[in-house]
């Protein structure tokens, strides 16, 4: 097998940006949103192509790639594994090379991290991660983009984890070396953080979920039972008592602390509803803003850096 060039740039795990392009991917996304709510069209991709590789279901993931990318002037195809060879076992090495002969860009929602990482080592063209079990970086680079919209700079602030150690903590983990922020990480025993995961130490564990809670400028958490752990469902519903983000938990943060949660919710199991459909929580800006960040991102892996003062029609 021939492998492509070094040269593509992939977007496989948060840290495979530096701060300085989430900065420049964070205001391109910001002026694409700000064309988006005026009506204003704009179309850099014509002629462009965003294959979509679906092995887990999605809403939020298939609408904002699918939807942005025809709004980016270009055109999206879905494919689902039980759809399409891969379903009947065609290596995931050869099915990079053939889809990446045929396409501009491709996103991928898996199971494994290393079933993506080897599909984009053997892709022509650039390769994002949609989710795998172990990471989730288009969420929350939207989660920090939303942020930065309601609060400013997230640099300095504390971010109070609450709930399973999954692929959203472990992003969050990544973006935090990358930001300079703290986070407050609060999960039941027996579902503690796997640590060949984790490489930064700007986080503090708490056994006790509401002094995770302490002090932050924002408070996050996800279902307790994620995609492929459902046969877990019973034990964790257990094990989790007590870690639902409440009113009580969200007092014990700053009191104009924002609350996220990426979506699908369980109201009251991981969240109550007056959290949730609160006056702090911003998780229907949370989940808008996925379209406008991967729009930029997309944008930003196709065409480099665009000239702000020449841009692309």
């Amino acid at each position: 097998m021939s492998i492509p060039p070094k040269s593509i740039k992939h977007y496989l795990q948060f840290k495979d940006l530096s701060l300085e392009e989430y900065e420049y991917v964070i205001a391109r996304a910001a002026e694409i949103k700000r064309k988006f709510k005026a009506y204003e069209i704009y179309h850099p991709l014509i002629d462009r192509t965003l294959v979509m590789v679906f092995d887990k279901n999605s809403t939020r993931t298939r609408l904002s790639f699918e939807a942005g990318m025809h709004q980016l002037g270009g055109a999206a195809i879905y494919l689902n594994t039980r759809d399409s060879q891969l379903g009947r076992g065609e290596p995931v090495e050869d099915a990079g090379q053939v889809m990446s002969r045929m396409c501009d860009i491709i996103m991928v929602r898996t199971f494994g991290q290393d079933i993506i990482e080897r599909f984009a080592a053997y892709s022509r063209v650039p390769v994002i991660n949609g989710l795998t079990n172990e990471h989730h970086p288009c969420q929350v680079f939207a989660d920090i983009f939303t942020y930065i919209e309601h609060r400013g700079s997230i640099k300095g602030k504390v971010v109070a984890w609450v709930g399973d150690a999954n692929n959203m903590l472990y992003s969050w983990l990544q973006a935090a070396e990358v930001f300079g922020f703290h986070v407050n990480v609060s999960t039941p025993h027996g579902y503690d953080m796997d640590m060949s995961l984790v490489s930064t130490d700007r986080f503090t564990f708490f056994a006790n979920p509401s002094d995770a809670c302490e002090g932050a400028d924002l408070v996050n958490t996800d279902v307790w039972t994620s995609m492929g752990y459902e046969e877990e469902n019973a034990a964790r519903l257990k094990a989790f008592d007590g870690w639902i983000v409440d009113a009580a938990k969200m007092a014990r943060a700053k009191p104009d602390a924002l609350f996220m949660h990426c979506l699908p919710a369980h109201r009251g199991e991981e969240v109550a509803a007056d959290v949730i459909d609160g006056p702090q929580s911003v998780v229907w800006d949370e989940a808008e803003n996925r379209l406008h960040v991967q729009k930029a991102l997309i944008e930003y892996l196709l065409l480099g850096r665009i000239d702000t003062e020449h841009p692309t029609d």
